[in-house]
């Protein structure tokens, strides 16, 4: 029987709700964007889907699976708005929510403010038990204590609960008990026990994963039932994946169960469209820059491939400044929060000076210009009253732009600096571009990357029209704007793979390694990973196994992580892992601390399924392209100077050929390119825009 030749996408974003559906058959790719629901997402899904399914004239049956990603873990982690969870800790050990590390975000900020923990201290509970470092038994689990507590918790009305035990990494034996009472006593309870959700060392982050876990798992389950049940009613049985910030895919089983790990998804899948056009057009070295309606982030390749981090934040008491957020231990693709997103608030700072974000219109009410309420100046009122935006043609008509509500949300803020509209609103279009130029520059300097030489890959609804802003102030030379950049982490879901990847801590020096301990270990957690991904409708034999160590020399605070053969270890194993990690470490540091023993500490498995094979779907030929403007309007790229006609083309319109020198704006139904002069664009493979920093050769 042939496989249905549909896949679909869908993202939900602060903003919009992107959906794609690609025909493996024939290249035809339909794409529906919604305005995003509040409070419950699910509504646009699941009405986007039947509209796309409407318009393109498509079977329910012909879906062959649907993979989604969602804001919803983080949206529910940074308005706190989750379960009422508790928390239960090894007896002196609760505080350690509280007490976090001994690092301050801003060392010179008196009144600085750390996040509160998910789990306010009422409802932080200590448990008599104690395991050591090397897994034996100190104290004994109170277990007549723990039926104490669940009576509390019961008549208290707790939804979750996080069960967080000194070194269960190591011994898992007590988390374990704890987890058979709790599902006897407390069944309608969400649990979440830390040996499973962040088994690795380090006390603060593994409590806070394992809390904010919990905290999301009641909503993260009613909604995924929600679109699951949605789906089925439209007639879909294909499987639904969901997105993990790791880049890999897994199943609605997996997901409810670590729904922390989804606190990136939707960012994952813009990352992965720049990685997949990047390497179409031959680019090893790629910037991948997704701006939406709410935040924009970057992502850098390295040696061509994105790199991985366990160690992150959500919920930040400063949206910019790290260590001001809840420490996440959790596999994402290594991303930064570079700036603002299109729906993002200008405004004066404490200081009068001018000043974009964090705070964002979202989709209700929105920027001023959306006419549904919002009276606030935002990114997309500049770029309309610049002239970037056609008024008529924002999301391909969907959404008529209101230009005198952009003006007059722009009468204070240009009032009180004594500038006119545009040049108030160029300002804040530079602003801004200069903030994510800069973060993007730190970024890859902490990285020891020069990132004059990578190319950017520009998807989000509003990343085409900012990208080359960005790019010259990094000193990038080349763009790229793929031709579904507006709905680029939906396309991105379509190349990730299914994948699950597993921890553990196990910390050694080389030569005192128990290589039988160690490679039960390992077995153990492929194991439980192939179960997962063979689960997910990948078969046995398809599966890759990858492991990563990360070690360090003894005494260093963090380690750096080394690709290692996934195989039986043995002695001969332990000279090869010296020399890789010596490798890595030169790689960084630029020097070796000879004479000083390695230690491992964190051993990483990862399994996944091939990744699924798209062929590019360039546009439908169209045998009357018309590579001459549609229109001109006038558009300031200059606050000197006054604003120019400007010849406007439609991207669907172009012909294989075309080439242009700006100044010019490429307008399409989701996004539109912005390339001011000394730019120039053309058509390039698959369909895509290559814009260049110069003419064209």
């Amino acid at each position: 029987m042939t496989a249905p030749p549909i896949l679909l996408a869908v993202d939900i974003g602060g903003t919009f709700t992107d959906l794609v559906a690609l025909d493996l058959e024939s290249g035809r790719v339909i794409v529906e964007k919604r305005l995003t629901t509040y409070p419950d997402p699910s509504g646009a899904v699941l009405a986007g889907v039947r509209d796309l399914l409407d318009k393109a004239r498509l079977a329910p049956a012909s879906i062959r699976y649907v993979v989604h990603g969602t804001t919803l873990i983080t949206n529910t982690l940074i308005e706190r708005k989750g379960a009422k969870t508790a928390l239960l800790a090894t007896a002196g050990f609760r505080d350690a929510v509280e007490i976090g590390n001994e690092g301050r975000y801003d060392m010179y900020d008196l009144a600085l403010k750390k996040p509160p923990p998910l789990a306010e201290r009422r409802l932080r509970y200590d448990l008599p038990e104690r395991m050591l470092a090397d897994g034996r038994v100190w104290r004994p689990l109170d277990e007549a204590r723990l039926r104490e507590i669940c009576a509390e918790l019961l008549a208290d009305g707790i939804e979750a609960v996080a069960v967080c035990f000194l070194h269960a990494y190591t011994n898992p034996a007590h988390e374990l008990a704890a987890l058979e009472i709790l599902r006897e006593r407390l069944p309608a309870v969400s649990t979440s026990v830390s040996h499973q959700v962040a088994p690795g060392m380090r006390e603060y982050p593994r409590a806070s994963t394992t809390i904010a876990n919990a905290y999301v798992q009641p909503i993260a389950e009613r909604y995924m039932e929600r679109v699951a049940s949605g789906l089925k009613a439209s007639g879909i049985d294909a499987p639904l994946n969901i997105m993990l910030s790791s880049g890999g895919t897994t199943t609605v089983a997996a997901a409810r169960a670590f729904p922390v790990r989804l606190v990136e998804s939707g960012p994952a899948g813009g990352a992965l469209a720049g990685l997949y056009w990047g390497r179409l057009l031959g680019q090893k070295d790629v910037l991948a820059f997704d701006m939406g309606g709410t935040t924009a982030k970057a992502a850098l390749t390295r040696a061509g491939e994105l790199a991985i981090s366990h160690q992150s934040e959500v919920a930040h008491v400063h949206r910019f400044k790290r260590g001001s957020g809840l420490p996440l231990m959790v596999p994402m693709i290594e991303m930064i929060e570079i700036g603002a997103g299109g729906g993002s608030i200008a405004h004066l700072n404490p200081l009068g000076l001018p000043a974009v974000g964090p705070e964002s219109a979202g989709s209700a009410p929105g920027p001023a210009a959306y006419g549904r309420g919002g009276s606030a100046p935002t990114v997309t009122d500049a770029d309309l009253l610049l002239g970037y935006l056609n008024p008529d043609y924002f999301a391909g008509g969907d959404i008529r732009l209101d230009t005198a509500a952009a003006r007059q949300s722009f009468a204070g803020l240009s009032a009180a600096l004594a500038l006119s509209l545009e040049g108030m609103a160029w300002g804040v279009h530079q602003l801004v571009n200069e903030n994510m130029a800069a973060a993007a520059r730190v970024h890859a300097a902490e990285r020891g990357l020069e990132i004059r030489r990578y190319c950017m890959v520009a998807t989000g609804g509003a990343g085409p029209a900012h990208a080359c802003g960005v790019a010259a102030g990094l000193g990038i030379r080349k763009i790229i704007i793929p031709p579904l950049a507006g709905v680029g982490s939906a396309f991105g879901f379509l190349t990730a793979p299914i994948a699950f990847d597993f921890t553990r801590s196990y910390v050694a020096k080389l030569d005192a390694l128990d290589l039988a301990a160690l490679n039960d270990i390992l077995a153990e957690l492929e194991r439980e990973g192939r179960r997962i991904v063979e689960a997910a409708g990948v078969p046995s034999p398809d599966i890759t196994v990858r492991l990563n160590i990360d070690m360090r020399y003894l005494g260093q605070g963090y380690e750096v992580r080394v690709p290692f053969p996934m195989e039986t270890l043995t002695d001969r194993h332990i000279a090869q892992m010296r020399r890789v990690f010596e490798d890595e470490y030169r790689a960084f540091y630029g020097q070796l601390a000879d004479g000083v023993p390695i230690e491992a500490v964190n051993w990483r498995v990862l399994i996944s399924g091939p990744t699924p094979i798209i062929e590019s779907a360039p546009p439908d030929a169209t045998p009357n392209a018309c590579d001459e403007p549609v229109a001109f309007r006038p558009v300031r790229f200059d606050a000197d100077q006054a604003p120019q006609a400007t010849p406007v083309y439609r991207r669907e319109q172009l012909g294989r050929a075309w080439s242009a020198a700006g100044p010019l704006i490429i307008e399409e139904a989701a996004s539109t390119t912005v390339l001011p002069p000394g730019w120039s664009a053309q058509v390039a493979e698959g369909g895509c825009l290559l814009l260049t920093r110069g003419q064209i050769s």
